[in-house]
């Protein structure tokens, strides 16, 4: 990996095209830019849904920070997926992925796990929160009216805490920004062991 010196203070990439993860970013006061980063999101044999999320997490970073080649860069990427059981639910295919999801997560308790991680070009470090969520009893009719929202298009687990996916939330225990897609109080702190500040824009 060949890095052009520069010497200027650190500058944050963030390599996700998620508005969510922007907005939250944007409320701690953060300055970043963006650089989405494809890659292939499948889950290997016999993968722990924790290694996976990390993994995912890692790999954005890297191919983030192998493009920008500037040594003053730090990349931020993050991945979330909701895990019922070991059974991982990403993004939805389409309306009956989506249904036939909220209906296994319906009037039960699941897991949201979001990695983070941050990486200049001498060192790297990947967290995961893990929130656990409990649905109410979702009908398939509330299932098919939520996909027609548009909402669950894009989101792990076909849900969004942060809109209308709100009434199906019973409880919730653990960062409910996590759940969203970028736990705020992790990404501080690793953000601090990386130079960049929060609080930069009031």
């Amino acid at each position: 990996m060949k890095f052009v010196k520069r010497e200027t203070a650190p500058k944050l990439l963030l390599a996700s095209q998620s508005p969510r993860r922007r907005e939250l970013l944007k409320q701690i006061g953060v300055k970043f830019s963006v650089s989405v980063q494809d890659i292939d999101e499948s889950r290997q044999i016999d993968e722990k849904p924790t290694d996976l999320v990390k993994r995912l997490a890692e790999q954005k970073a890297s191919a983030c920070l192998n493009k920008a080649g500037d040594i003053n860069s730090v990349v931020l990427a993050s991945d979330t997926i909701v895990v019922l059981g070991e059974e991982v639910f990403g993004k939805p295919d389409g309306k009956f992925d989506a249904v036939r999801m909220l209906l296994r997560l319906s009037n039960r308790g699941h897991r949201v796990l979001t990695a983070v991680s941050v990486m200049c070009h001498d060192k790297s470090k990947t967290i995961c929160s893990e929130t656990a969520v409990t649905f109410r009893a979702i009908t398939t009719d509330e299932a098919e009216d939520y996909w027609e929202s548009g909402e669950p298009r894009g989101k792990a687990g076909a849900y969004a805490i942060q809109g209308f996916g709100a009434i199906f939330i019973h409880s919730i225990k653990g960062s409910y920004s996590g759940v969203m897609g970028l736990p705020l109080f992790e990404t501080a702190e690793l953000l601090r062991e990386f130079g960049i500040d929060c609080w930069q824009e009031f």
